[in-house]
Formats: C-alpha cells, sequence, structure tokens
C-alpha cells in the first residue's frame, strides 16, 4: 500500500465506517501484507508522538517542565513499538479463537483486519498526546471510538450476527485491557518506573498526556462498554470545518484579568479528514504573573470530544503542595490544578463539547486563571458551536 492508498484507507475508517469495513472484509490480504503496508507504518505514530512529547518537547505543569532523557526515551519507544507490534497479533489470534462463541467464522487474516482498523483510531489519535491538556481527552475519545470500529467491524470481517456484535466486542476489549497492562508491566521491568512514566504508551492509545485516560480505559468493562458505543454515533464529521485562525484569534482579547497581552499567534491542520485549529496569546502584568491562554476548536473531531466529555471521569487529587481535579459543571468539562509553593496552575474549560480554552501559568492564584478564562466570551464561543457545517 503507498502512501497515498494509506492515506486514503486511514481518512475512510475514521469517517465512513459503515461503507468501509465491507469493503476491507472483501479485501484479499495476508497477515505479512497486513503489518508490511500498514500497521508497521500506522502503529509507529503514536509511538513517535510520545517520544517528541516526552524527551523532544517534555512535559509537567505547576512550574515544572520535565524530560524524558533521550536514551531512555529511545528504548522506550523501541520497547514499546515491538511490544504493540505483537499485542495486536495476539488480539487478533483471540478475536479468531472466539469467533464461534459468538456465531462468527474463524479466519486469523479477517482476525488481523479487525485488530488493525478498529485501532487505527487509537494509534491515529494518539498524535494528539503532543497538544497539552487537550492530548488526553483526543486520546480517550479515539480510544472510544476505536471500540465502535471495533463493534462495526465484527460482522463484515467475522461474520457474526450483528445482534452479538456487542458482547464479542466487549469481551474484546476486556482481553485488551488486561494484555496491555501486561505489556506495561514488562517495560517497567525492562526499563524502570521512570521511563515508564515519561514514555506510557500502548496499542490502543490507553495513555495521553495524563493519567485520565488510562484510567478510563481500565474502568472500561463490558457495562461500560455499550455507553461507549452510543456516544459515538459520528464522531469523526469531515462536513465540519474548524473556524478560520482569524476568527479564533478575536477571543484573545488585549487585556484580560489585569494583564495585557504580549503575543498572538494561531494555526490551522488537517489531516486524514481531521481538522483542528487553536490560537494562543501569552499575558503578564506588573507583579510577575505570566499566563498562557490557548483557544482550540476540534472542528470535524466535534463528535469525538463530545464522547470523550459525555464519558470522562470525575476526579481529584490532593497533595501537600496543591491540588488537580476534573469535574462537570452547568453541562462543561472541566480542569484545574494548583500548586501552592510555586503558585502557578491551570484551569481549561470545554465549551459545547468542541472548543477548548485553557489558561496556565503563574498567578496570583487559581481565581485570577479562572478569570482569564471566564474573561473569554464563552457565550459567544458557544454560539459558533456549528459554525462550519455543511450539508452533508
Amino acid at each position: 500500500m503507498d502512501l497515498g492508498n494509506l492515506l486514503a484507507r486511514i481518512k475512510a475508517i475514521l469517517t465512513t465506517p459503515q461503507t468501509e469495513w465491507p469493503v476491507i472484509a472483501g479485501e484479499p490480504a495476508t497477515v505479512h501484507g497486513l503489518y508490511r503496508n500498514y500497521i508497521l507504518i500506522v502503529a509507529a505514530l503514536p509511538v513517535i508522538a510520545h517520544f517528541i512529547r516526552h524527551s523532544l518537547i517534555g512535559y509537567g505543569g505547576w512550574g515544572m517542565h520535565l524530560r524524558t532523557p533521550v536514551g531512555i526515551g529511545l528504548l522506550g519507544m523501541v520497547v514499546y513499538y515491538l511490544l504493540s507490534l505483537a499485542v495486536t497479533y495476539l488480539v487478533a489470534l483471540l478475536v479468531d479463537a472466539m469467533a464461534p462463541m459468538f456465531g462468527g467464522q474463524k479466519d486469523p487474516v479477517q482476525a488481523l483486519k479487525t485488530v488493525a482498523y478498529a485501532w487505527t483510531a487509537g494509534w491515529v489519535g494518539g498524535i494528539a498526546v503532543i497538544i497539552p491538556w487537550l492530548g488526553w481527552l483526543v486520546a480517550l475519545a479515539s480510544l472510544i471510538y476505536g471500540i465502535y470500529l471495533l463493534y462495526l467491524g465484527l460482522p463484515h470481517t467475522m461474520r457474526c450476527p450483528a445482534d452479538k456484535a456487542a458482547g464479542y466486542t466487549a469481551v474484546t476489549v476486556i482481553i485488551t485491557i488486561v494484555l496491555i497492562w501486561i505489556v506495561s508491566l514488562i517495560v517497567a521491568a525492562l526499563i524502570g518506573t521512570a521511563a515508564l512514566t515519561g514514555a506510557r504508551m500502548g496499542s490502543m492509545q490507553l495513555g495521553g498526556d495524563s493519567r485520565h485516560a488510562a484510567t478510563e480505559a481500565s474502568s472500561t468493562t463490558a457495562a461500560q462498554a455499550s455507553k461507549a458505543l452510543e456516544a459515538v454515533q459520528k464522531p469523526v464529521d469531515n462536513h465540519v470545518q474548524s473556524l478560520p485562525t482569524d476568527t479564533i484569534k478575536t477571543f484573545l482579547p488585549d487585556t484580560l484579568a489585569g494583564m495585557k497581552r504580549q503575543d498572538l499567534s494561531a494555526e490551522r491542520n488537517s489531516t486524514v479528514g481531521m481538522q483542528l485549529t487553536s490560537a494562543r496569546a501569552n499575558y503578564s502584568d506588573d507583579h510577575g504573573h505570566n499566563v498562557r491562554l490557548e483557544v482550540g476548536d476540534t472542528g470535524s473531531m466535534r463528535g469525538m470530544m463530545a464522547a470523550a466529555s459525555a464519558l470522562a471521569p470525575d476526579s481529584e487529587q490532593q497533595t501537600e503542595h496543591g491540588y488537580e481535579k476534573t469535574y462537570t459543571s452547568q453541562g462543561r468539562l472541566i480542569h484545574e490544578a494548583w500548586n501552592n509553593d510555586t503558585h502557578s496552575g491551570e484551569y481549561g474549560v470545554i465549551v459545547a463539547q468542541r472548543f477548548a480554552v485553557k489558561a496556565s501559568g503563574n498567578a496570583e492564584s487559581i481565581d485570577q486563571l479562572k478569570q482569564v478564562v471566564n474573561g473569554v466570551d464563552l457565550g459567544k464561543l458557544e454560539s459558533l458551536k456549528n459554525a462550519g457545517t455543511t450539508a452533508n
């Protein structure tokens, strides 16, 4: 499969899976060919993204900026990549073995197709870990969408009755979670927990830029699988364009919470049918407060964001230095964190299950960060929830 065909297949399975799965099921293929032409390439995307994020860009918060040493990062990247390839094949063998239990037909090549193309969402969505905060939501949404793709694909590839696809999907998801947990233990033993923290990744991208995605993944049981399936009926809508850069920049005013804007930038990126526009600005005052404000529009991924917002767990952690929590208020997913020692933190809001607004940096208190976010015209932003929508 050349690059053009590869990108076309990725876009098709993500945006039009109902029509793409029958095509996939009918294609002649071999295990070697699936690995050579598709799995080896697409599975590498999140692995490379994690290395860039943790070893080159860095990670952290609350006034700290950390990087995984390049040597450890490279080792983690190679180990996880090889293990993810192995887990892909192992899960495919189990999908094949379970087929008769759910009224399906055993076929190892079709089983590998099922796993590889269903996991495309997680592999591609894993690239988002490069984006701070928003990355874990996209990773979570990608995981959920991967479950949905699996549910859609099993009746075509494994010939199981449609009414048994949900059970087949749930059992496969549980087995996959267990296998990835085992992989994490293996990597921890090989390269140590420090490298694991800095380079955590998995075949289905259960981990993003925070522990939230992993928490959600480990709690995705059979009972929750049906909820996930209901949440993602159309997570990638290629009939929605994200806001133009000139529009999104208007949500970054000259002054906010007593601070003046020092710079401003915006960009719009599109790949395999998914589009994202983001703008950012730095604000400061005479008291040494420096805050970065970011506004992002997920555009065609708004369905993914809706699913992530609906299924993201409420969580709270208190330490002697501060706190971190994620919760929903007035229909908006909110994440906030504060470090009393460094007087720094972050406060982010998902608006209309499409837009992300976040303030982070050194501030007088978490209240000042909240003032920065609330100083953005969130009502106007919410009124644009259907902006860029065109007829199917």
